[in-house]
């Protein structure tokens, strides 16, 4: 266990040193961070922190968000899952932190009393936790989620494992699957074994150690998704394969992906089951990362496929038209510029300015979502600034951004009756990078290929 905080020594460092930046950069906020106390059963005497944005929605998601060995409530709020918080800002989810109070800081992931549904150890406070934000916040039961980095990881699993019919999804950074860090005792808690990649099993042996953690249940189980660095050597990167297991085989799944993509060029992302932004099972691959995660940009992803991006439980799906824009349709005024793959809006990140690249973002129909196509095969925005190939490029990969308006044939752009959107100087598809669908996927340009990351749909 000493290997482990001294692992995740300098990851505490991040959370103090991004709370120094956001108190004195953000703008004061009536919504909080608040301890709560008599939450209901607890055993293992764990802390409770909530978090309820000041917009909540009306029938809001909830996120359990569990900390790293050594960390804390507040210091993975203020520090690396602070992507978690600025999105329930803006979408209106609840967050629940859960808090170790032993020396250790680290969860019970380890003793037979934390391995199994009602046990009397660290998973008991936490449902304890949920049960006090369903009850008191109008929480929608389905939408009910769970991440964690590191040791709030492998809790990720163990949440999952026993409470399948409370959560509908989870996404871990860096953790082991569930029963793999069991050491039968409750004072021994580091198994060197698991940590070092040394236990491995057969699907069906994983699945069946996840269902013993719950016997007798025959209902569905949460969607899983897993992030790991491929140089991990705090928790192996072993492991990342083993969760794939056990989790395909708890949702009687194929060990063979269904879906193979790289979102960023050192990720290979793999998906099982249904293979959209939501899918069945979907493991996410670092190259030449250690034990470091989340890295920027990295909670985007989790974000979506958590569902936490929306404000219904089942996602609305962009219908396809039945009549394609013309090749060249009239001018028309503030549309949107949809997504066929994603159903997201192209949009000017906040305050955006000359050379900001341009991304998928949820429609909201803001300024930064609204485009003119002008007689010119311009698509302007703000009235003045048109989209724009970068530096005139015609090579795969050019930035797509936005930048005053001057007539060059990198700013025209042809909208074609089957969806895509092509440059006029390089004759190049406006793209969303690497097939993403998540916020925040950068638009490029790429040889038109057909796929339905190049077609979008202009709509008033």
């Amino acid at each position: 266990m000493k290997r482990l905080l001294r692992a995740v020594a300098a990851l505490a460092v991040v959370p103090l040193l991004a709370m120094t930046v956001l108190m004195a950069a953000q703008p004061a906020s009536a919504a909080a961070l608040t301890q709560v106390t008599n939450f209901g059963n607890n055993p293992s005497g764990l802390n409770m922190y909530l978090y309820v944005p000041d917009n909540v929605a009306p029938r809001p998601a909830l996120l359990v968000l569990i900390h790293y060995c050594g960390g804390s409530g507040p210091a993975i709020f203020n520090g690396n899952g602070r992507d978690y918080v600025t999105a329930a800002d803006r979408y209106g989810y609840i967050i629940v932190l859960p808090e170790v109070t032993r020396s250790s800081k680290c969860f019970d992931v380890y003793s037979p009393q934390g391995l199994r549904r009602g046990g009397g150890s660290d998973s008991d406070g936490i449902i304890s936790m949920v049960n006090y934000a369903k009850q008191r916040h109008n929480v929608d039961p389905a939408r009910v989620v769970v991440s964690g980095f590191s040791s709030g990881a492998m809790m990720t699993n163990v949440m999952a494992a026993e409470y399948p019919d409370v959560f509908a999804a989870g996404s871990a950074f860096s953790g082991v699957p569930a029963t793999c860090f069991a050491t039968g005792s409750s004072t021994n808690t580091w198994n060197g074994q698991c940590a070092g990649g040394q236990i491995t099993k057969t699907a069906q042996q994983w699945g069946d150690a996840a269902r013993a953690m719950y016997p007798g249940y025959t209902g569905r189980y949460p969607r899983m998704q897993f992030l790991h660095g491929t140089t991990d050597t705090t928790l192996s990167y072993v492991n990342f394969g083993e969760e794939i297991k056990q989790w395909t085989n708890l949702h009687g799944l194929s060990q063979t992906p269904a879906f193979t993509d790289r979102p960023q060029s050192n990720w290979t992302r793999t998906r099982y089951g249904d293979t959209g932004t939501r899918a069945t099972v979907e493991g996410i691959s670092i190259s030449g990362v250690g034990h470091e995660l989340p890295q920027a940009g990295q909670i985007a992803y989790s974000i979506a496929f958590l569902g936490l991006d929306g404000t219904t439980t089942t996602p609305t799906p962009t219908p396809t038209p039945t009549t394609p824009p013309p090749t060249t349709p009239p001018p028309a005024a503030g549309v949107t510029v949809v997504g066929t793959q994603s159903g997201r809006c192209l949009d000017v990140p906040t305050n955006g300015g000359n050379g900001v690249q341009i991304q998928l973002w949820d429609c909201h129909g803001a300024t930064q979502q609204r485009w003119t196509y002008t007689a010119g095969r311009q698509l302007t925005v703000y009235g003045t600034k048109c989209l724009d190939a970068s530096g005139a490029g015609t090579s795969n990969g050019t930035p797509v951004i936005i930048w005053d308006c001057h007539g060059g044939t990198n700013q025209q752009w042809n909208v074609n009756a089957d969806g895509t959107i092509t440059n006029a100087q390089s004759g190049l598809c406006l793209d969303a990078s690497g097939l993403g669908t998540a916020n925040g996927t950068k638009i490029i340009l790429w040889s038109c290929s057909g796929q339905a990351n190049q077609r979008w749909t202009l709509r008033a």
